[in-house]
C-alpha cells in the first residue's frame, strides 16, 4: 500500500511485538521486513486442526520516499535515490508471496496513489492474490468509509484496525484460510521458526552490514547505499549455507545518539540493541579503511553487558593494502583498541565480493558451539581449587580466600556460579584474573563468561532444630 496507512503497524499485530518502526514520516520503511508468526485456526474448525507458521513481510509505502522537506539527510544526501532500491524490494515481496494484504486508509479514503497500485497489481496477474485491508476502522462509524475499498475490484474489504485490534479475528481467520497448509507447528520459538542459530550484524555507518547480508543470502535482500543510514529496521533473513539453517539480523548502523537526525533514528538504535538480545553469536563489522572511534567502543561496551560470543569482522579487507596499511599492523592495533574482546576471534573479510564470509560462518557457529558447552561439576570444582592454590585473591587483613563449591549453572553464556567464604575477595582484579584461567582451561577460549559469586548461606535456629526432630524421629 501507499505510506501511512498502517503496514508497519498490521505487521506489529500479527507479530505481538515491535518488528517494523512506526512513524507518521513517510518513508520509514525501505526494507522488506519479515516475521515468522503462527496462525492459529479458526474457532470453527474441528479440534485438532493445527496450526500455521507463515511469513509475514512489510513492504514501504509506494510511491512516497521521502517526507516533505526532508528530500536531503543531515549531511547533504539525495534520498530520493534510494526510490528504484525501495522500489525493487516491494516488487520482490508481491512476486514471492502467495497473498498480499493490499491495505487502504479507511479515515482518508481512497487515493489517486491506491488506484495506481490497484492497476500494477493487475497489470503484473497479482490481482488472484490480494486480499483488502481497510484499516484505521476504529469504529463502527468508520465502517462503510472502509468499505469504499471494494471500488479497487478485489472485492469487499476487511474492515480493522491495528492499533485498537478491532474486527481483528476476522483477519486473523481470512489469513489462516488463504495461506497453504505447512507442516506442523514443532518450533519453540515461532518468531524464528527452525534454524540452528541467530546472529546479529552491528556495527558503525557504512561498515558493510547490508552488503553481508545479501552475500550470505545470495540475493539483494536488503537495500545497499553509500547512503550513510540507509538501514533502519532491524531486518530478519532465512538461509542455508553449508546444509546448516540460520537467522542473520541486519541492524541500522550506529553512530553517537548526540548525533541522532530524529526519532526514527532513536527507534533504529532500539532494535539494533533488541537484535543483540535476540542473537546467538554477533558479528561487530569493522571498517579497515577507517580509525575505531567512540561508537566501536560502545558497541563493545554493549556486547561485553550482554555476555554475547562476538566476531570481530574486519570488512573491506582488500582495501588496506592499497591504502598502504599492514595488514599486521592493523590487527595489533585492533586489538589494543578493542580490549573488552580481546579474547574475540578476527575474521578478515571482503563482503562485496564474498570473500571471507564462509569463514566469517563457520566461526560464529564454532563461538555458538562454545557458548552452548556444559562443564561437569567435579571437573570444574578440581580446576578452581588448582587456580587458587596456585594464587588465590589477597586480603589486607589477612583474609584467606576459600571456595565450597562451583558449578555451571546455564550456558549461552557459560554461567559459573562459585560459592565462596568472602564473594567481596574475589571481585575486581581476580575476577578478570580467574575468568582468564579458565578460559584457557575450559572450552570457552573464545566466549564470554559470566561469574556469579556468593556466600555459603548458614542455616538458621529454625532449620537446624528442625533438622534435628527430623532425624530423631
Amino acid at each position: 500500500g501507499r505510506p501511512n496507512v498502517g503496514k508497519s503497524s498490521i505487521l506489529n499485530r500479527l507479530a505481538k511485538r515491535r518488528v517494523s518502526i512506526v512513524d507518521p514520516t513517510p518513508g520509514v520503511t525501505r526494507d522488506r521486513v519479515s516475521t515468522i508468526i503462527e496462525l492459529d485456526p479458526p474457532m470453527s474448525t474441528p479440534r485438532g486442526t493445527p496450526s500455521k507458521l507463515v511469513e509475514i513481510t512489510d513492504t514501504g509505502g509506494y510511491g512516497v520516499y521521502t517526507a516533505d522537506g526532508a528530500r536531503y539527510n543531515d549531511v547533504g544526501d539525495d534520498l530520493a535515490r534510494l526510490t528504484p532500491d525501495i522500489e525493487f524490494q516491494i516488487r520482490a515481496a508481491r512476486d514471492a508471496a502467495d497473498l498480499i494484504l493490499f491495505v487502504i486508509d479507511a479515515q482518508s479514503g481512497l487515493t489517486s496513489l491506491d488506484e495506481k497500485i490497484a492497476r500494477l497489481l493487475r497489470e503484473h496477474g497479482a490481482d488472484a492474490r490480494v486480499l483488502p485491508v481497510a484499516n484505521k476502522v476504529d469504529g463502527d462509524n468508520w465502517v462503510a468509509h472502509g468499505l469504499e475499498a471494494a471500488a479497487l475490484g478485489f472485492g469487499e474489504p476487511l474492515c480493522v484496525s491495528a492499533t485498537a485490534g478491532a474486527h481483528w479475528r476476522k483477519l486473523l481467520d481470512a489469513l489462516y484460510e488463504q495461506t497453504p497448509e505447512t507442516t506442523a507447528v514443532d518450533a519453540d520459538d515461532p518468531d524464528t521458526g527452525d534454524v540452528e542459530m541467530k546472529i546479529a550484524i552491528v556495527g558503525k555507518r557504512n561498515a558493510g552490514k547490508s552488503t553481508l547480508i545479501n552475500a550470505l543470502a545470495g540475493e539483494p535482500r536488503v537495500i545497499v547505499s553509500e547512503i550513510a543510514g540507509t538501514t533502519r529496521d532491524a531486518v530478519d533473513v532465512r538461509f542455508e549455507i553449508d546444509g546448516r539453517s540460520m537467522l542473520a539480523i541486519d541492524t541500522a548502523g550506529l553512530r553517537r545518539r548526540s548525533s541522532f537526525a530524529d526519532q526514527i533514528e532513536y527507534y533504529a538504535y532500539h532494535r539494533m540493541l533488541g537484535a543483540i538480545r535476540r542473537a546467538d553469536v554477533v558479528l561487530l563489522m569493522v571498517d579497515a579503511t577507517v580509525e575505531i572511534s567512540s561508537v566501536d567502543h560502545k558497541l563493545v561496551q554493549e556486547l561485553t553487558r550482554q555476555c554475547k560470543p562476538t566476531v570481530i569482522v574486519i570488512n573491506k579487507w582488500d582495501l588496506t593494502t592499497e591504502r598502504g596499511i599492514e595488514p599486521d599492523d592493523f590487527i595489533e592495533y585492533l586489538t589494543e583498541q578493542l580490549r573488552g574482546l580481546d579474547f574475540a576471534p578476527i575474521v578478515c573479510m571482503t563482503a562485496s565480493t564474498g570473500e571471507g564470509v564462509r569463514d566469517a560462518v563457520a566461526m560464529a557457529f564454532n563461538l555458538f558451539e562454545q557458548s552452548s558447552h556444559r562443564e561437569t561439576t567435579g571437573k570444574l570444582n578440581a580446576l578452581v581449587e588448582d587456580i587458587l592454590t596456585e594464587r588465590g585473591p589477597s586480603s589486607r587483613l589477612g583474609t584467606q580466600a576459600r571456595l565450597y563449591y562451583a558449578a555451571q549453572i546455564a550456558t549461552n553464556p557459560p554461567t559459573i556460579s562459585l560459592v565462596v567464604n568472602d564473594p567481596e575477595l574475589f571481585r575486581g582484579r581476580y575476577e578478570r584474573y580467574l575468568m582468564n584461567r579458565l578460559r584457557e582451561a575450559l572450552p570457552f577460549s573464545e566466549v564470554p563468561i559470566r561469574l556469579i559469586f556468593s556466600a555459603r548461606k548458614r542455616k538458621s535456629l529454625a532449620a537446624l532444630k528442625g533438622q534435628a526432630d527430623d532425624e530423631a524421629v
